[in-house]
């Protein structure tokens, strides 16, 4: 079953060992386990719902509760400390475009809200209801069904509810893959990856989401916005931009044609260490540019690579495999780069055969496929440790952007940098580290992840996180990146995002918002803030 309060199914989990414990309380101090309120509590907290019946909507408090919330920090604090301060008056789960336009009908009517909701696997603040309409969350988990699939254009058209493991058993099905892989894979659907444009673990071969949404269909209150799939067109601005990263402010995105692929006849991943940062930022710029037909490139830090190998357990094969690494130069600032090639067995071969000779350049040192089979096998199982944390009294979070090569490393430090002056301020410690999770040619996606001590305290909790997310956030704006790369704005980085569209940009934004939702109904205080 669902974590009404987590991440995940409740019946799986990944432990912090006394090793990793030890590590975190080496680093940031120990931590204090909190008590959790109860999920019968927190729904008889909730206020009564303020909408009247309806045939598809159910008011009731365990719906309501279960709809009220991402996964973000903050989140997690509402929903930990029973501070459920808003939730939707009611959720619907509609079955068709025919229930979604009924349910916008309604909603006019009623003079309510809307907000959309996939897997309800948001960290960026963009599901809970916001403003004094009451609202409507609008769950499309029904909506899961392969509509069509044409093999000679390998295009697919999905119903936009459909969650990652259904999409890609649906097109396995037929011997095709989308390869779109975010760590929130088993949960996150593909109209919630469409609207905050995601970006799978295996973007360097099948595209980001923006490459692999070819059309698709949006019911908004001033009418349904239908997008034709083409190959190609210089027909004037891309429509399909205006739904890419529109968070739900435009409409309800009910169906997507999106671009497939064979299944790979061959995959594999490898590891490769370097001996220190700058060796391994210049190996995978030379590898990027080279254009090899890679399918993943992922590059630890020191810091990162230190923690991973640590919370992996198995301590003495680490220590095995770090001896060895040691002799062959890549000591206590060795870094960790995983590097993918999935597709034909001779070309993806002959693609790891160049990778892994351009790493040799800087000093890689390859050290094989076990620790490559295993990300493999767990890269949807890591973000469960954030669970474990809270458990024993750790928050985890994260922030991530991308930036142009020479400002890479600069914002690298700086971010986690900005992450320790502002615990400090407070009298607390962080644990930070990065990766790379996304390579192109001009540039890197550059992801952090914080671990802190929490308080045990809702209103000190929450003070913390944002004085954290603030010095980061700004540490980024000021390094020049995006405010996102793949997490979308939602409310959490709303304040930053005119830095990079600037006066005009978010001038153009709210325009075409009010074009298609006049009464500003859609997903209010997301992305654009009046």
């Amino acid at each position: 079953m669902r974590r009404w309060n987590g991440w995940g199914d409740d019946a799986v989990d990944v432990a912090l060992g006394e090793p990793a414990l030890a590590f975190l309380r080496g680093r940031i101090g120990a931590g204090t386990p909190p008590r959790d309120a109860a999920f019968e509590a927190s729904c008889a907290a909730l206020p009564p719902g303020r909408l009247p019946a309806h045939r598809l909507a159910d008011a009731g408090a365990q719906a309501r509760l279960t709809h009220a919330t991402g996964q973000s920090l903050p989140d997690w604090l509402r929903l930990r400390h029973g501070r459920i301060d808003a939730a939707p008056d009611a959720v619907a789960f509609p079955e068709s475009a025919d229930d979604v336009r009924e349910l916008l009908r309604w909603a006019r009517t009623i003079d309510a809200a809307v907000v959309p909701y996939g897997g309800g696997t948001s960290v960026a603040g963009h599901l809970d209801a916001v403003g004094a309409r009451p609202t409507l969350c609008v769950d499309m988990a029904r909506m899961r069904a392969l509509v069509a699939i044409d093999p000679e254009a390998q295009l697919a058209v999905f119903e936009a509810g459909v969650a990652g493991p259904d999409l890609e058993a649906q097109l396995r099905a037929h011997g095709y893959t989308l390869g779109h892989f975010p760590q929130s894979f088993d949960y996150s659907t593909l109209g919630g990856w469409i609207v905050t444009r995601s970006s799978g673990q295996q973007s360097l071969r099948y595209g980001r989401i923006e490459q692999l949404f070819a059309g698709g269909r949006v019911e908004t209150p001033a009418g349904p916005l239908v997008i034709p799939t083409f190959p190609a067109s210089a027909a004037g601005p891309d429509l399909r931009e205006l739904v890419l990263g529109s968070e739900g402010r435009l409409g309800i995105l009910t169906e997507a044609a999106v671009r497939i692929t064979r299944l790979p006849p061959f995959e594999a991943f490898h590891a490769v260490f370097f001996p220190d940062w700058a060796c391994a930022e210049r190996a995978v710029r030379t590898i990027v540019q080279a254009r090899l037909g890679l399918s993943l490139l992922r590059l630890s830090n020191a810091g990162e690579t230190a923690t991973m190998l640590t919370l992996a357990g198995h301590g003495r094969q680490v220590a095995l495999l770090e001896a060895w690494l040691k002799l062959r130069g890549a000591g206590a600032g060795k870094c960790m780069l995983l590097v993918g090639a999935s597709g034909e067995k001779a070309q993806a071969r002959a693609a790891l055969k160049a990778a892994l000779a351009l790493a040799r350049r800087d000093g890689g040192v390859h050290a094989g496929r076990a620790l490559g089979d295993a990300w493999r096998r767990n890269r949807f199982r890591n973000v469960y440790l954030r669970n474990s944390a809270w458990a024993h009294g750790y928050a985890i979070d994260t922030v991530e952007t991308a930036l142009d090569w020479p400002r890479v490393t600069p914002a690298m430090h700086a971010i986690e940098q900005a992450a320790h002056d502002a615990l400090a301020r407070d009298g607390e410690r962080a644990h930070a580290y990065t990766h790379l999770s996304h390579l192109y040619p001009q540039g890197a996606s550059v992801y952090s992840t914080f671990i802190w001590r929490l308080a045990g305290d809702y209103d000190a909790d929450l003070a913390r996180w944002r004085m954290l997310k603030t010095a980061v956030c700004d540490a980024i704006v000021a390094g020049g990146g995006t405010i996102s790369h793949q997490h979308g704005v939602g409310r959490d980085h709303a304040p930053w995002l005119a830095h990079e569209k600037g006066e005009l940009g978010m001038a153009a934004l709210r325009a075409l918002f009010t074009h298609f939702d006049p009464d500003g109904r859609m997903n209010p205080g997301k992305l654009v803030t009046p």
